[in-house]
């Protein structure tokens, strides 16, 4: 079977949120960082590999112009691995920097049902966080989200539908779209 190609659906896909609107709610989640950080030692800021990249990115240049200093590390864990569909989480790549009493902010391009944040969120806390906080670029709305997950920083909402840019794939494609699209309804 051929895999379908982003070049074949970009064209019918739904833009969903413009670089502009996602440029101006990371500024606005650094905002809420930056009140909420406000002295001690500098945050572990962890980067959910690969979806949390560009945001990510894109939030530490705020925070840092903001003046909150971070330590950096990532993890990579998915349920996905290039399917539409969620699967076992396998962990990838574990962060290496010691967690036992820091403040951890997690970094994702999204919140759909929450399964991979959760066990990644449990995993710090087992890890002996002291706080382990969510910054998420995007939030699907839906009633499907599993209990005990939540992200306290959100940039936008984003229809329940398959959605892509900005750090989200379409079959490993697409991840470097500067917007949210939406596959065709």
């Amino acid at each position: 079977m051929t895999p379908i190609r982003l070049a074949d659906v970009l064209p019918e896909a739904e833009l969903i949120h413009s670089r502009e609107t996602l440029e101006n709610a990371i500024e606005r989640i650094a905002d809420e960082i930056r009140a909420d950080y406000d002295g001690g030692l500098p945050p572990l800021y962890i980067t959910v590999m690969h979806g949390g990249m560009p945001f990510a990115s894109q939030l530490a240049f705020a925070l840092g112009e903001r003046g909150l200093d971070l330590e950096f590390d990532y993890l990579h864990a998915t349920r996905y691995r290039g399917q539409t569909t969620g699967a076992r989480l396998a962990w990838l790549h574990r962060p290496a920097t010691p967690m036992r009493g820091r403040r951890v902010l997690l970094a994702d391009d999204i919140l759909d049902e929450g399964h991979t944040l959760l066990a990644i969120k449990q995993w710090c806390e087992d890890q002996g966080a002291g706080d382990v906080r969510v910054a998420v670029l995007a939030v699907k709305v839906h009633d499907r989200c599993v209990e005990g997950i939540e992200a306290e920083y959100v940039g936008v909402e984003v229809p329940d539908r398959y959605v892509f840019g900005y750090g989200m794939d379409f079959q490993e494609q697409g991840r470097n779209l500067p917007a949210i699209y939406a596959l065709k309804a």
